[in-house]
């Protein structure tokens, strides 16, 4: 029956990679509503995966477990065609930071020589072409600040969706930690904190918002709270909260308005009613934490510093979870819970920044963290280029959010999962196209539009060649 339903599972996606990919790209080009649908799919199929495994080593402890492709790629397909189609008024180009990726994948590349299983590097290389590719469509495909909205009530969709699953399994399955349609809570608490961080400075900047528009965004900036509440991370709640205290300083920063303090206000009420709600699993979560935990932590980041410096090229991409268990010798210092079992394996060192050092070697640690300050920096730099403007919200939002997710990460490796690596990369292709609008303006020595009715009046200047 299992078997059946595997063969089943690959008819179903080649029929749509030969069938709907042709379809989904003629009907984008004559009807935009579905073009409209498709680059939406490509954000919500980064949080409801559907993907299919091929060469899978699923009982492994790899942070890529076989030759991955799912419906996220299939629509990044169509739009990449629509790009392509239309590269004569808007012209294709790499996007800076670009070369910075490809030193990091290459350097990632090397480490292969060093491991036990060249097959388990491959499958972490195959995601990060994906990667990539899903940066590279999403930058040359929005070009315009109106796409942005439509990139906004994404967020919307996504944010409730997230929601009603987490609600569905904290209330009818009775889980004390709800991780709602990701793999684990702390994948979900990453994912959240930039949706979150994006619609509570919408809140704050956004322009002519209507009151009833105002609402349903407060609303949903309470849905991506609870839903972070609801995972009950310690350090993912602390963050968040961390998150939010920038965006609302950065905002009283561009200008102080009465919308902003009425904000706050309802922030203070609407946080201490949800606080008092789940203050007892908060509280619980908090005191009962177990202390082993963090004696693991530190333990597995001492085996990765030995690899680090054992292997000056890493010791293998995607393949820390071979090498942390006998017979190599870097977990020596980790107690067993069963020394008599054979077959009891040690986990992942839990931070990004000492697994890409122990796969991939220190000098690859340094070029990531320049590939990803790169767009952080840039995204500053936009906020200020954006100040007073109908679009900073989305820089200040950014600013908060990924700083909190950086700083998350010295705890999680949660960005080398395929939802949060793919909303990462969508992140900073949106940076670098408000860069490029910008730009834009500026060579047409015009002023970036202070609302969307100045915007829609100057759409020539940016829906033309030069793109």
């Amino acid at each position: 029956m299992s078997e059946s339903l595997s063969h089943l599972k690959y008819i179903i996606f080649f029929a749509t990679l030969f069938i709907g990919v042709p379809l989904g790209y003629f009907l984008s080009l004559k009807f935009p509503k579905v073009e409209k649908v498709i680059f939406f799919l490509m954000m919500f199929f980064t949080v409801r995966m559907e993907d299919i495994n091929f060469v899978s080593r699923e009982s492994f402890r790899l942070t890529s477990r076989g030759f991955e492709i799912g419906l996220v790629d299939i629509c990044t397909f169509i739009i990449f065609l629509l790009i392509l189609k239309r590269r004569r008024s808007f012209h294709i180009h790499l996007p800076s930071g670009s070369w910075l990726y490809f030193l990091y994948f290459s350097l990632s590349a090397i480490s292969i020589f060093n491991a036990a299983v060249p097959l388990f590097s491959w499958f972490e290389l195959w995601k990060m072409t994906r990667m990539f590719l899903y940066f590279y469509v999403v930058y040359n495909y929005v070009n315009s600040f109106e796409q942005f909205n439509d990139f906004m009530l994404g967020v919307a969709a996504v944010t409730v969706y997230i929601f009603i699953e987490v609600m569905k399994q904290k209330y009818w399955e009775g889980r004390f930690q709800s991780f709602g349609p990701f793999p684990h809570q702390n994948s979900l608490v990453m994912y959240s904190i930039v949706l979150g961080s994006l619609i509570f400075s919408f809140l704050l900047n956004k322009k002519d918002i209507s009151f009833v528009g105002f609402s349903l965004w407060l609303l949903l900036f309470a849905m991506t709270s609870v839903s972070i509440i609801s995972t009950l991370s310690r350090a993912g709640l602390v963050l968040y909260a961390m998150s939010i205290v920038i965006v609302l300083g950065l905002s009283f920063m561009s200008g102080v308005t009465s919308k902003k303090i009425t904000v706050t206000v309802l922030l203070i009420i609407v946080s201490l009613a949800i606080m008092a709600r789940a203050w007892n699993s908060i509280s619980e979560r908090f005191n009962t934490a177990p202390a082993e935990s963090a004696i693991v932590r530190r333990d597995l980041a001492l085996a990765a510093v030995k690899m680090a410096n054992d292997k000056p090229l890493g010791i293998g991409l995607n393949n820390f979870g071979i090498k942390i268990n006998p017979p190599w010798q870097y977990s020596n210092h980790i107690e067993m819970h069963n020394p008599d079992d054979e077959d009891e394996q040690n986990g992942l060192v839990e931070t990004i920044y000492l697994m890409i050092a122990a796969e991939s070697g220190w000098h690859t640690l340094a070029v990531f963290l320049g590939f990803i300050f790169f767009f952080f920096f840039r995204n500053v730099q936009n906020m200020l280029s954006y100040r007073g403007t109908d679009y900073q919200y989305f820089a200040i939002g950014l600013t908060g959010g990924l700083l909190a997710i950086y700083l998350e990460s010295t705890l999680e490796w949660v960005l080398k999962q395929t939802n949060n690596f793919y909303q990462l990369m969508l992140m900073f292709a949106m940076i670098m196209v408000m860069t490029k609008l910008e730009k834009r303006y500026r060579s047409h020595k015009v002023a970036l539009p202070r609302n969307l009715s100045t915007s829609e009046r100057l759409r020539g200047i940016y829906a033309g060649k030069g793109a």
